[in-house]
């Protein structure tokens, strides 16, 4: 089919073609970053935190004095234990998930000056470490003499286990068996590295990365109270979560617990990601709505011009013209108009993504989403001219050559 009729065609109407042209790039734009959003917050979510997930909680309980830590501890333990069904109890810090409560940033040197970036420090007691369900894939498991005592806010200097993505920053195509990290005045030797261990908040924006944590062996006491996990099979999990909540008040009744903070592990994913999942369904709307708009913008157009083109395509009808035929000149013209805009759309599309990582940290935009989205209007634009060109195809040679 020749393209110059159509293209002569299209510069008698360049009002209502750049209108469209207009739309369909502005729909370009939001798709393409939309979806990469989209796909971002998806890939955020399905973060590794290294643990497992599904046989672990956690208990939270404050207000009491810093004089009554060890017995508070001591106590609870205790009591966690007795529960039916839980498997461990132990004492730690923080959780992935959960609230910071070890962010520190760290150096690979004594005097400071070589800074390693801001990771989350896991100051855990004895038999944290393995309830957490750690892999290790380097070094050897903690002992039971690893397990220091606090000396301030942090323990003894101590061996600790690194997850892998942090010990691949810190010491890239080196051994980090046997490596130093500092702390101030503390130090810890690496010596096993897990496969994954995920910060509290694993896609905080900042110096960090999601993958950026130790664990360090702590002895129980005023720094390290209050805070407790429990491992249970996942069919018990809750029950027995239920029953530790009600054991605060019989064994540690001086004791405030924490019902935001005391939660599965599953949950406290659920919940770390509420928002995520909004703005991925807000974003799903949003998409639905402009593609729907740009396509009864398609179908609005194509019919007015099928009407006001009535006796010229009866004429065409006359001389020899297929339906075949007229429907190909109605589809061919759609395809310029669309593809007229999907190039301004993918320049449109670098512009939003630059204002959004600009405004909002944003990685770049893959040009890989480019392709998708022209592919999807050029879809949508076929699809939605269709039934107007189907009814010019029908239009009859003799009807419309009597039209007025």
């Amino acid at each position: 089919m020749e393209i110059q009729p159509i293209l002569a065609a299209l510069r008698k109407h360049r009002l209502a073609t750049l209108l469209i042209a207009l739309e369909i790039a502005l729909a370009c734009a939001v798709l393409c970053n939309a979806c990469f959003l989209i796909a971002n917050r998806m890939e955020a979510m399905r973060v590794n935190s290294g643990v497992e997930e599904a046989s672990l909680a956690t208990l939270q309980i404050s207000g009491f004095d810093e004089k009554q830590a060890s017995d508070v501890n001591a106590r609870m333990l205790a009591g966690l234990r007795t529960i039916p069904g839980v498997q461990s109890a132990s004492v730690l810090n923080s959780i992935p998930f959960g609230e910071h409560r070890g962010r520190v940033g760290i150096t690979t040197d004594p005097e400071g000056k070589q800074f390693g970036g801001v990771i989350e420090l896991y100051l855990g007691g004895p038999g944290s470490a393995e309830a957490m369900g750690l892999k290790l894939v380097a070094g050897r498991a903690l002992q039971a003499d690893d397990y220091q005592p606090f000396t301030g806010v942090f323990p003894s200097s101590a061996p600790v286990l690194m997850a892998r993505e942090l010990a691949e920053h810190l010491w890239p195509g080196a051994d980090p068996l046997g490596k130093v990290i500092w702390v101030d005045k503390w130090s810890y030797r690496v010596v096993g590295i897990v496969d994954h261990l995920a910060t509290p908040a694993p896609d905080w924006a900042g110096r960090s990365a999601p993958g950026w944590s130790a664990f360090v062996p702590a002895q129980p006491g005023p720094s390290l109270a209050g805070s407790y996990l429990i491992k249970a099979p996942p069919a018990d999990l809750d029950r027995v979560l239920r029953d530790a909540r009600a054991l605060v008040a019989k064994v540690a009744p001086d004791t405030v617990l924490d019902q935001e903070g005391s939660q599965t592990i599953g949950d406290l994913r659920a919940q770390f990601f509420q928002q995520d999942r909004i703005m991925a369904f807000m974003l799903v709307g949003v998409i639905v709505a402009l593609l729907l708009v740009t396509a009864l913008g398609i179908v609005g157009l194509a019919s007015f011009w099928v009407q006001q083109r009535r006796k010229q395509i009866g004429i065409r009808r006359a001389i020899g013209a297929t339906r075949g035929d007229i429907l190909r000149y109605f589809q061919t013209e759609n395809f310029l108009i669309v593809s007229g805009g999907i190039g301004l759309g993918m320049v449109m599309a670098f512009g939003l993504n630059l204002a959004l990582m600009k405004f909002y940290e944003l990685p770049h935009l893959p040009l890989h989403y480019l392709p998708i989205g022209a592919a999807a209007l050029w879809t949508l634009g076929q699809i939605a001219v269709l039934g107007p060109a189907l009814r010019a195809a029908a239009v009859p040679p003799v009807v419309a050559t009597r039209s007025g």
